[in-house]
Parts: C-alpha cells; sequence; structure tokens
C-alpha cells in the first residue's frame, strides 16, 4: 500500500482545503488562458474508438471534461487524484454533464495508480506533475498503465526565458498572485503555487526525466510567451 510523504500529505490537506473555490480562481488567476491551454493539450492525445483514456491529478474534471467533448462517444476516460475533496467537486460537476456515462473518477496519487499494466491509450496530465512528490515515480506510473504506441501529455507551468517577460512574470506570480488568491481562498496555498512552479526543473532536464523512465519521440511545446508548456511522449 503507497504511503504519501509528509510533504505529499500536506499538498493534499491544501488541495483539499481550497477544493471549493479551485475553479473560479483558476479562471481569475489566470485569464481565462488555462482553458486554452487545456484545450491545445487535449489535441495532442491519441485514440480511437474503444479508447480509454487517463486523466491523472483530475483535480475536478475539467480536463476529463474536454477530452469527452474532443472524442468519439465509445471512447471512455477515468480521472484520478489523491484528493477526495477534489475528486467529489469533479464528480458533482460531470454528473450534470452531457458525459456522465464516458467519465469515471477514482481517488489515487500519480505514484500508485490503480490499474493493470497497458490500459489506456492516452494519459494526460496538466498542472500537476509539479504536485508529485517523487516525480519519477509517478513518471515510471505512468509509462507501466499505457499501452504500448500511446501517448502521454503533461501541461505544466514553466519559467519564460525572456528576460523582459520573466520579471514580469515573477513580479506577478511572487506578489500578486498570493494575495489575490488569499482575498477567496488560503494565502498560504497560493504561496505554494509560484514556489512549486520555480523549483520545477528546466525544459531540458525534466525532459531528460520523462526520457529515463522510458518515455520516446519527446517533444516540448511553449504557450503563451514559455508561461506554460506541454510535454509530449509515448510509449513504444
Amino acid at each position: 500500500m503507497f504511503r504519501l510523504s509528509e510533504k505529499g500529505e500536506k499538498i493534499q490537506v491544501m488541495f483539499g482545503s481550497i477544493a471549493p473555490r479551485y475553479d473560479f480562481l483558476n479562471r481569475l488567476l489566470s485569464f481565462g488562458i488555462d482553458r486554452r491551454w487545456r484545450k491545445k493539450a487535449v489535441r495532442l492525445i491519441k485514440y480511437r474508438e474503444g479508447s480509454r483514456i487517463l486523466d491523472v491529478a483530475t483535480g475536478t474534471g475539467d480536463v476529463a471534461l474536454e477530452i469527452a467533448r474532443s472524442t468519439p462517444a465509445s471512447v471512455k476516460i477515468t480521472g484520478a487524484d489523491f484528493c477526495r475533496e477534489m475528486v467529489d467537486l469533479g464528480q458533482a460537476k460531470v454528473a450534470t454533464s452531457p458525459y456522465a456515462g464516458r467519465i469515471d473518477f477514482r481517488v489515487a496519487p500519480c505514484e500508485d495508480l490503480p490499474f493493470p499494466d497497458n490500459t489506456f491509450d492516452s494519459i494526460t496530465i496538466a498542472f500537476g506533475i509539479r504536485n508529485v512528490v517523487d516525480r519519477r515515480l509517478g513518471l515510471a506510473e505512468m509509462w507501466r498503465v499505457l499501452r504500448p504506441g500511446g501517448r502521454m501529455i503533461i501541461l505544466e507551468f514553466s519559467t519564460p526565458r525572456s528576460q523582459f517577460f520573466k520579471q514580469v512574470y515573477y513580479f506577478y506570480f511572487r506578489r500578486l498572485l498570493p494575495v489575490i488568491g488569499g482575498l477567496f481562498s488560503r494565502y498560504n496555498a497560493y504561496k505554494y503555487l509560484p514556489d512549486s512552479v520555480l523549483e520545477f526543473p528546466s525544459h531540458e532536464e525534466f525532459s531528460q526525466m520523462v526520457a529515463d523512465a522510458g518515455f520516446r519521440n519527446i517533444h516540448i511545446h511553449p504557450l503563451t510567451f514559455g508561461i506554460a508548456t506541454i510535454y509530449a511522449g509515448e510509449k513504444e
């Protein structure tokens, strides 16, 4: 039985505490751009009739719903998240959507996915991999449950390369975002966000980590001046 580390448990509790305001603050703090990023990521998935797709760190199910909107009715989607409060909100959101029969949820961390080997045709994880304490184990688990020929898509915040834009970005991320987030939710949670982004590996370092997990044909797609990045890799 996998046990979260002390750090993992603290992150889990933090997300549980902000779950009720999570969707609202995502839209507010990203000026709605996060929706475009998710759509671009979902366009890169591989599927066929009857495919199964896994969305890891699904949160309240935004990516799972976008996958359902973008794929045939025969495609089934599973959302997995280590935070019960997020999953409960996702289930309620999906229940009122046209895709209730196609999306199911599991409470599980990325490091211990409760699925057999070679189960899914595509795996997505949006803004979640930086919260995985043991990223190498998380990537290995996603490789394990992905079918040969399948594709993994990771969408994550990143640091812009332009010095000017980096300064603007840092000011917003470090100074403004925690204050705005604190007005509607918990200040500490929205201070954690920029801290977790700034400690995330560079494009090159993270791509090597993805390759070390066994993925091949790795591609990097920077978004919006490098604020976010899509990493795509395949299991041969």
